[in-house]
């Protein structure tokens, strides 16, 4: 598929990955407490500021990841990839803790880079995976 001249696009980068989850506090704290993330952004928004707009993020990272709440479904059940510099060393650390599930220690393969995976508490998953060479 090729896009014509007349259809240039305006977007310029990823920003903002969307996972739906059953208690916004919850995740706020696994993202926060358990990953490290920062948080980004917290605006209530509605007539009556009945919804809430969490978004959070690792520091440095110009991507955001935004904690939502289901919209007629159930929550979970989405996936992102996040950078490290040292995949074993986070692994170890995430691995130490009694309070989250962490995916086995990551062996090389061929091809791929190096990463382990870590479910949310809601089913959605985060894969730590190793930082593409400067190049």
């Amino acid at each position: 598929m090729t896009a014509s001249p007349a259809m240039a696009t305006t977007l310029t980068q990823l920003a903002t990955a969307m996972f739906t989850v059953r208690d916004q506090d919850a995740a706020l704290a696994f993202y926060v407490d358990v990953l490290g993330f920062e948080v980004r952004g917290d605006q209530r928004f509605g007539e009556n500021d009945e919804h809430r707009w969490l978004e959070v993020a690792p520091r440095g990272s110009a991507a955001r990841l935004a904690l939502l709440p289901p919209m007629g479904g159930t929550p979970g059940g989405s996936a992102i990839g996040v950078e490290s510099s040292d995949v074993l060393a986070e692994h170890a650390r995430l691995a130490a803790r009694d309070d989250v599930e962490v995916g086995p220690t990551p062996t090389r393969e061929p091809g791929a880079p190096l990463l382990f995976d870590v479910p949310d508490p809601d089913g959605n998953v985060v894969w730590i995976v190793a930082a593409a060479p400067a190049g």
